[in-house]
């Protein structure tokens, strides 16, 4: 088993609209701003392929089976962005993610959540290992986010785990506003979305 793990720089600063600290007041009645990240942006120069591949619902710790936003302020507390979710929960905002992205850049005949009747050629397991904002301490130098998921390809001919891989992908930011670490999410999800897709092609 191997692993990529790339180290981004993203400076993305304070003051932006429609952005909360994370230090602010909020209540249970406040309505939570909601956020999504983006897929890979389509590769038209990639022809379609001949396999089918089923992305199967990721599966995480219990602290990420939630649409709130993770935050870890120790490695041993953790809690979640005030004023703010995701689209939906973080498993299934990464199962999107997967699928989209890997639509979008071709390569395979089809790519389904389901398997829609028809016997896939490969499933794709994820395991989300890390899915955060990082705060330790008050020293904002040391404040970073941290993607880290495990794929596993399963070829459905014969049963066999065809390859196993992590990718692994954190970015520095300057500001621990909503904008700012959404953004710095949105930077280490796209690296490890590039990694992992050229990883599914390379073993289907």
């Amino acid at each position: 088993m191997h692993s990529r793990r790339k180290f981004l720089s993203l400076a993305v600063f304070a003051g932006l609209p429609g952005c909360g600290a994370l230090s602010a007041v909020t209540t249970a009645s406040d309505p939570l701003d909601t956020y999504t990240l983006s897929p890979l942006q389509a590769a038209p120069s990639r022809a379609g392929g001949n396999g089918h591949l089923v992305v199967e619902l990721p599966t995480s710790g219990g602290e990420l089976a939630t649409d709130r936003i993770l935050i870890k302020v120790s490695s041993r507390q953790a809690e979640y962005l005030p004023g703010a979710r995701w689209s939906e929960p973080a498993t299934a905002m990464v199962q999107t993610l997967l699928v989209n992205s890997l639509l979008n850049q071709g390569g395979l005949r089809l790519v389904s959540r389901v398997g829609a009747g028809l016997m896939p050629d490969f499933t794709l397991m994820t395991e989300i290992l890390a899915f955060q904002a990082e705060l330790f301490g008050t020293n904002l130098a040391s404040a970073k986010v941290h993607v880290s998921v495990q794929l596993t390809l399963i070829r459905e001919a014969d049963r066999a785990i065809a390859g196993t891989q992590r990718f692994e992908s954190t970015a520095t930011v300057l500001s621990d506003t909503t904008a700012s670490l959404v953004a710095g999410l949105d930077a280490a999800m796209q690296s490890v979305l590039g990694d992992a897709v050229a990883w599914v092609h390379e073993v289907t």
